[in-house]
């Protein structure tokens, strides 16, 4: 028994490897992204459900973007704070705001995908780009960076969207941590020829493909996945890129209780379920890679079972994880993530874990 658990850890090791140099260096290794401004017309679309505070801090940076043709589509969603009052203000101070406002609507009630829907054909120019009501650009060149990424082939832009530096703080590293894999997953995919996902905080698409695809249509009554789901249904080898300069990052204020960050992982592993089958493989592949990779050599340890080659080979793994993690964390500007990396995962593997048994006895909360 203790040899056949032995040869499944190789292969453990093996598939790890696979991930993390093959597949994910697909990223990590990539040369340093520098990008030449196209000057698109740009309409970013921001869709607010009670975000009053956050459009009072945000929006006003958007509007500092450096560029010359842009406009924001502002969304209120049926808010029932001031959102609405403050979105209004700004269509009659600025003339390259566009208000839409969303009445509840019974058949869509409480759904993102409808006061998107209708913010995207509200837009005036066909390349859209797309971020939240709580997110901010780094840079006042945001626009240029992601809208460079664009082409005739390229209609598809797949973003960073990272959360703010909290000093001091094991838990944030950790959430920072989980949207660096994240995001190295999706890049290296995407390189790869398999783009499967993209975040709202930071992505960009033409117009033409969310005809193509019917919109949301396929995923409307599933509440959350206006960024993933329609990425995982409409990208493609052809049609997606992606853009990793560092001042193409947009930054979010992070969770900062366990609870409120739990709810948000349920609400991100349910949608992941509907995925392609192969993208939904290949994450299963991954976790189970990684979770077993922990469990097997405690038992082959506490049995002092080929212990040598054991150690060497768990030694061999953080080697190769740590190296194709440390490059994607530089282009992310996220390596004081990385000498944590160990503890890191290991809280990630049993939060994870804990999130899947949690959902099958209940269902997440989605969009507010």
């Amino acid at each position: 028994m203790l040899q056949v658990l032995f040869y499944i850890f190789i292969a453990i090791v093996t598939i790890q490897f696979v991930y993390y140099i093959l597949i994910f260096g697909k990223f990590s290794f990539t040369k340093p992204q520098n990008n030449t401004p196209k000057k698109l017309p740009i309409s970013i679309i921001v869709c607010a459900k009670n975000e009053e505070e956050n459009v009072k801090n945000f929006v006003p940076l958007l509007l500092q973007q450096n560029y010359p043709d842009f406009e924001i589509v502002l969304i209120d969603d049926a808010s029932r704070d001031e959102t609405l009052e403050i979105f209004e203000q700004y269509e009659k101070q600025y003339s390259n705001i566009k208000l839409v406002k969303v009445e509840n609507n019974e058949a869509f009630w409480g759904n993102k995908k409808f006061a998107l829907t209708l913010g995207i054909k509200a837009a005036k120019n066909e390349y859209l780009l797309f971020t939240d009501a709580d997110c901010y650009p780094k840079t006042t060149e945001w626009i240029n960076e992601m809208s460079a990424q664009f082409s005739k082939e390229k209609t598809i832009v797949l973003g960073y969207g990272a959360y703010e530096k909290i000093k001091g703080s094991f838990f944030n590293k950790i959430i920072r941590f989980e949207t660096l894999l994240t995001a190295t997953q999706y890049f290296a995919w995407s390189k790869a020829g398999k783009p499967f996902m993209g975040v709202g905080r930071n992505m960009a698409y033409k117009r033409e493909e969310f005809f193509r695809v019917r919109g949301f249509m396929d995923h409307m009554k599933i509440r959350s996945g206006d960024d993933d789901l329609f990425v995982n249904q409409a990208a493609n080898a052809a049609n997606t890129t992606i853009c990793y300069s560092p001042d193409s990052f947009t930054f979010s204020k992070p969770k900062t209780t366990f609870g409120d960050w739990f709810r948000q992982k349920r609400r991100h592993v349910a949608t992941a379920k509907h995925y392609k089958s192969f993208d939904r493989t290949q994450l299963a592949v991954f976790y189970l890679s990684q979770l077993t990779f922990f469990i097997l050599p405690m038992i082959l340890l506490a049995f002092q079972y080929q212990w040598i080659i054991v150690v060497s080979l768990i030694g061999f793994r953080y080697l190769t994880a740590w190296i194709s993690m440390g490059f994607a964390a530089g282009k992310l500007k996220e390596k004081d993530v990385m000498y944590w990396f160990p503890i890191i995962e290991i809280v990630l593997i049993l939060t994870q874990f804990n999130v899947f048994i949690t959902n099958i006895f209940s269902k997440p909360v989605q969009w507010k």
